[in-house]
């Protein structure tokens, strides 16, 4: 862990979270070339990983971040019950053409509540419950993911301002008081489908994401039932 940040974060009254950093290494990928880097967690052990893009950000701008959390089925899967997988592409695209960082945070499968617990939402959300409802069945939190982490790795990147490529506002806020300034919010809105409309509206409706959810839904299935899910 280096400590360059722990005179500023001290005397706002911070202190900083403990993270270690691996190699920059090469990563050619479908969406371009980057440089990646993994970091662990040092307090819980999670192993997350910085993707970026080898060229500084266009005129000068603050770089583009991308805080994505794990998301098996809808990152490896393609699940269309998300649009986890979707967002992923755009923000590399992005990246890859406008300079920047995805910082993949892996742990955060479900927001947090884990994998096997995710698929119990599921089944809870075909009965009927929406997402956030389904979490609250199982006496879950809404979201319970944490972003000091993250923040650090950030800091430790020199990455002190920076445009949030996210529609969740409350990112932008955890960041905020963990002492990352973001400049500006990007929206990441994908289209949506028929299969996760009902999810994004209550994003919208009772997580205040800004979304704008004024298009038809893109590529119907022949399932009709609206499925929920739990990202970003």
């Amino acid at each position: 862990m280096t400590t360059s940040d722990a005179p500023e974060q001290l005397a706002a009254g911070r202190l900083p979270h403990p993270v270690s950093a691996g190699p920059v290494v090469q990563l050619p990928t479908a969406f371009g070339d980057f440089v990646a880097q993994a970091w662990t967690d040092l307090a819980t052990g999670a192993e997350h990983l910085a993707v970026s893009s080898p060229l500084p950000p266009a005129d000068g701008t603050a770089p583009l971040v991308r805080l994505h959390s794990e998301c098996l089925t809808g990152d490896v899967f393609g699940s269309y019950r998300c649009d986890c997988g979707e967002q992923l592409a755009y923000a590399l695209e992005l990246i890859n053409e406008s300079g920047g960082t995805l910082l993949y945070l892996r742990g955060q499968e479900g927001r947090g509540i884990g994998l096997a617990n995710k698929i119990k939402a599921y089944a809870l959300q075909e009965a009927g419950f929406d997402t956030v409802e389904a979490n609250e069945q199982l006496g879950l939190p809404v979201d319970a993911r944490c972003y000091k982490a993250a923040a650090q790795i950030l800091a430790e990147m020199g990455l002190h301002e920076i445009r949030l490529l996210s529609n969740n506002p409350d990112k932008q806020d955890r960041l905020a008081q963990a002492g990352v300034r973001v400049v500006e919010m990007v929206a990441t809105e994908v289209p949506s489908r028929e299969q996760n409309l009902r999810y994004l509206q209550t994003k919208k409706d009772r997580m205040d994401h800004r979304l704008v959810l004024d298009m038809e839904p893109a590529a119907p299935s022949s399932d009709a039932r609206g499925f929920d899910h739990e990202q970003d």
